[in-house]
C-alpha cells in the first residue's frame, strides 16, 4: 500500500504527475492505460486538467502491483476496475492476491544445477511449465533462479559453468514449442530479434515460448541479428510486429530502429530489455519500449487485434 494513499482525502484530486511519483510509474504510463483501459482521472474542472481522486489512486495502487507480480496489463486493469473501494487495502489485498511463492522450486532448482542434475532440472521445469504455463514459470521461477545463479557467481567469483550450463538447458527447454502451433493466431509471423551486437537472448527466446502458449507463430532470429539480415527478413516477411531486445545499454543503437525498411502495412515495433532505457528520447515517438514480458506479450498480441 502506497503511504499517500492512506492521508488523501477522498475530496482531494491530484494531477498525473504527482500520482505518478507517488506509485513510481512514469506519467506516459499513466496515460496509457489511461487510454487503453479506462483508468484514468475521474475529476475534472472546466478550464483544468483532469485529476486523479482518491477512488482512482486506489485502482491505480492494485493496477501497479498486479503488473509487478506479472500478471498482464489487460487483466490487471480489469481486476482493478472491478475492485470495491470500499475498505481499499483489505480491497487490494484481495484483489492482488497471487500465487503461493515458488521460492522452494527455486531453491531446489539451484542445488540440482550446482550438481548438474539435468534430468531433475527439466523434470521440474516442465512439471511448473505444465502446471502454471510458460509465463509464470519464466517469471515466478526461471528469472528468480537465474538471479541467484548470478548472484552467486558475483559473490563468490564460482559458478560461470552452472550460468552457461543452466542458460543452454533453460533455451533448449523454451525452444520446444515453436514451430509446433496448430492455428496460429496470425497469419504472419512476429518477428523477434536481438539488436546487431547483442550477444544475450535467453529472455526473447522465453517471449517466443510464451507467444507460441499463446498461438502466437513467430520467427526467431536470435542474437547479434546484423541490420542487413534483419531488413531482409522484414522486406520478405512482412511483419505485424517487430520485437527487438537489447539487454546492455552499449548496444541498444537507435540507429539499428531507425533504419528499419518502411514497408506497408507498416509493423509495430516494440523494443525490449534494460538496455534501451538508455535510448529513449531517440527513438520514434511510435516504437513502444515495453517493461517486462508480461506487457511485450500484450503489446504483440494488440498489434495482432487478438
Amino acid at each position: 500500500m502506497t503511504p499517500a494513499l492512506e492521508t488523501l482525502d477522498s475530496k482531494e484530486s491530484l494531477p498525473v504527475a504527482a500520482v505518478a511519483r507517488m506509485l513510481g510509474v512514469a506519467p506516459s504510463t499513466l496515460r496509457t492505460w489511461d487510454r487503453r483501459y479506462g483508468l484514468g482521472p475521474s475529476k475534472h474542472n472546466v478550464g483544468t486538467h483532469r485529476r486523479y481522486s482518491a477512488t482512482d489512486l486506489i485502482r491505480l495502487t492494485a493496477m501497479v502491483r498486479l503488473v509487478v507480480a506479472g500478471v498482464a496489463p489487460k487483466d490487471a486493469a480489469l481486476k482493478a476496475l472491478k475492485l470495491n473501494v470500499q475498505g481499499s487495502r483489505q480491497a487490494i489485498e484481495k484483489v492482488c492476491r497471487v500465487p503461493e511463492s515458488q521460492a522452494d522450486l527455486v531453491t531446489l532448482l539451484h542445488r540440482s544445477a550446482m550438481k548438474f542434475d539435468q534430468a531433475q532440472l527439466e523434470k521440474l521445469i516442465r512439471k511448473s511449465i505444465a502446471g502454471i504455463g510458460v509465463e509464470a514459470t519464466w517469471l515466478e521461477v526461471l528469472s528468480p533462479l537465474l538471479i541467484e545463479v548470478g548472484d552467486e557467481w558475483v559473490r563468490t567469483g564460482d559458478g560461470i559453468e552452472v550460468e552457461h550450463f543452466l542458460s543452454e538447458l533453460l533455451r533448449k527447454i523454451l525452444s520446444e514449442s515453436l514451430g509446433k502451433i496448430d492455428k496460429p493466431k496470425n497469419s504472419r509471423p512476429v518477428l523477434l530479434a536481438c539488436v546487431e551486437n547483442e550477444m544475450h537472448s535467453l529472455a526473447l527466446m522465453a517471449l517466443a515460448a510464451v507467444l507460441a502458449e499463446a498461438k502466437v507463430e513467430c520467427l526467431f532470429l536470435g542474437a547479434r541479428t546484423p541490420q542487413t539480415a534483419l531488413n531482409q527478413v522484414v522486406i520478405k516477411s512482412a511483419p505485424p510486429a517487430i520485437f527487438l531486445w537489447a539487454q546492455l545499454g552499449e548496444n541498444a543503437d537507435h540507429t539499428f530502429v531507425n533504419e528499419l525498411p518502411t514497408i506497408r502495412p507498416a509493423p509495430r515495433v516494440l523494443l525490449g530489455g534494460p538496455g534501451w532505457k538508455s535510448a529513449k528520447g531517440k527513438i520514434h515517438s511510435k516504437v513502444v519500449i515495453t517493461e517486462g514480458l508480461s506487457e511485450a506479450r500484450e503489446e504483440i498480441l494488440q498489434a495482432l487485434a487478438v
